[in-house]
């Protein structure tokens, strides 16, 4: 007996599991301070409770900051927490798409969670500048203002900004709507947003069949602040999962003004030297690093693109404020919405003047340029003819004749939420609207007008592949204009 004894003990191994245990010293709303984690690494993933993380942060030499991605109510100062070892990461996969995660990958439409996966890391270097080519494919909005004046192209960075309450997320769900022919898959990462706005958004995807081809990765305005600071760089590495595919991608961040904050948040609470407004000094960093993300990869990659839309909130149609500067030296152009504009009911409330594409005509269809003109030239000039006009001032005729001009484009660059406009349309109605078309048009009857040229371009016949050519001849667009005047002379007999 003892004989078998000896000889069970004899033979007995077992694999030991060695744990970095560490101890919780301090705890504040959204962070804790842990000691005993001597071997830790910056960005990796701490584990409080089964279904609790955290990131560490800031590493002190007695103790380490780490960033808690969930509640922080339950813990308590002298709690256990274990280092697992992973840099914060994200799973990635097809199934995600029409999904609705937190940035953990967490699901938070009822729905099961993803089995099938591959774990990317939330912070990936951005590809260097000779993986990169340039942006010369256009991402068509479906938005009349922005793909005729202000062109978007699939690898650029595109900022929408402009005061609360202008219709900057309507602006990227209708982009969003546009794609559902255009083999373009998009991410919609809310930071901090209401959860009653969120579910408005996703409503309207599901309404216009375009969660199909979405995935929304959500943090609202009650989560934690280490959940708004890492949900763009998720969002970001399952975007750049399907581009390394070769598929072209749209993000859309919405918005990086409540990102900024919840950064400053966590970094007063980490007792970092603050800077201007109270922001730490990298604050530039955070931002130019997610954005530098973006990109057209060359062919040899796949080909794959990333076209990023942040969008950022200023206050009192101030754009040189500390955050809006630094997002409009990183990006590739901005698109500003005017609260003057949105009280007149111009909508898209798209200020023309203060908003740029730097990647412009080499990320736009040919054809516009043949179209389009002088069109943002004459608009500029109506604009100031018209505050003139506001004086009283005798005005002559060439005057007026550039105000009622002006006042029809006006009326054709609005466009209702949720309808995108298409290629074909679009064409149609800049021809009527550069070639005076619409100029005796009485501006109560410019929606029947345009209307009557949107369902003309539906039967073309033969025009129809004039108008997806990448050339318009003059031989064509007489052949245009006089069956557009045709059609529109009947709604002038009316009058």
């Amino acid at each position: 007996m003892f004989h078998n004894l000896s000889h069970k003990v004899a033979d007995f191994s077992t694999d030991l599991i060695i744990e970095d245990i560490g101890i919780i010293t301090n705890i504040s709303k959204g962070i804790v301070m842990v000691s005993g984690l001597s071997g830790v690494a910056v960005d990796e993933l701490i584990q409080f409770s089964e279904n609790l993380f955290g990131i560490t942060f800031q590493l002190l030499h007695n103790e380490v900051g780490v960033i808690v991605l969930g509640n922080s109510d339950k813990l308590q100062v002298g709690n256990e927490v274990k280092r697992t070892g992973r840099i914060t990461d994200v799973p990635v996969s097809e199934k995600l798409i029409g999904r609705v995660i937190d940035p953990l990958g967490r699901p938070l439409d009822g729905k099961p969670a993803v089995d099938d996966y591959k774990n990317f890391p939330i912070e990936r270097d951005a590809p260097s500048i000779v993986d990169r080519i340039p942006v010369d494919v256009p991402l068509q909005t479906g938005i009349k203002v922005i793909d005729a004046l202000i062109p978007i192209g699939r690898g650029q960075r595109e900022l929408i900004l402009g005061d609360r309450q202008t219709g900057k997320t309507a602006i990227a769900v209708d982009t969003i709507i546009n794609q559902k022919n255009e083999n373009v898959l998009c991410v919609y990462c809310t930071i901090g947003q209401r959860a009653s706005s969120i579910a408005k958004v996703i409503s309207r995807l599901e309404e216009n069949g375009a969660l199909d081809y979405t995935i929304l990765v959500v943090t609202k305005g009650d989560d934690s602040p280490g959940l708004k600071y890492i949900a763009p760089y998720a969002a970001t590495s399952i975007a750049e999962y399907f581009m390394r595919k070769g598929k072209d991608v749209l993000i859309v961040y919405d918005d990086l003004t409540q990102h900024a904050l919840a950064y400053r948040e966590i970094s007063l609470l980490m007792r970092r030297p603050p800077g201007r407004e109270a922001y730490p000094g990298d604050i530039f960093y955070i931002h130019s690093r997610l954005l530098e993300r973006s990109t057209h990869l060359k062919q040899e990659l796949g080909g794959g693109s990333l076209t990023a839309l942040p969008i950022i909130e200023t206050e009192a149609e101030n754009i040189s404020d500390y955050i809006p500067t630094n997002l409009i030296s990183i990006t590739d152009g901005q698109i500003y919405l005017s609260p003057k504009l949105f009280e007149l009911g111009i909508l898209p409330a798209v200020d023309i003047g203060k908003s740029v594409s730097r990647v412009g005509k080499a990320a736009q269809k040919f054809i516009y340029q043949s179209v389009v003109g002088d069109l943002k030239l004459a608009y500029s000039q109506f604009e100031e003819l018209e505050n003139f006009s506001r004086f009283g001032a005798k005005l002559d005729e060439r005057t007026k004749q550039i105000i009622e001009h002006g006042q029809r484009i006006r009326m054709c660059l609005k466009q209702e939420e949720s309808k995108p406009v298409s290629l074909q349309e679009q064409i149609l109605i800049l021809i009527a609207l550069t070639e005076g078309l619409f100029d005796s048009i009485p501006l109560n009857k410019m929606k029947m007008a345009e209307n009557i040229i949107k369902q003309r371009s539906k039967d073309l016949g033969e025009l129809e592949t004039v108008l997806l050519s990448e050339k318009l001849s003059e031989r064509n667009r007489d052949k245009l204009v006089r069956l557009l005047k045709d059609n529109l002379q009947h709604l002038l007999m009316s009058k």
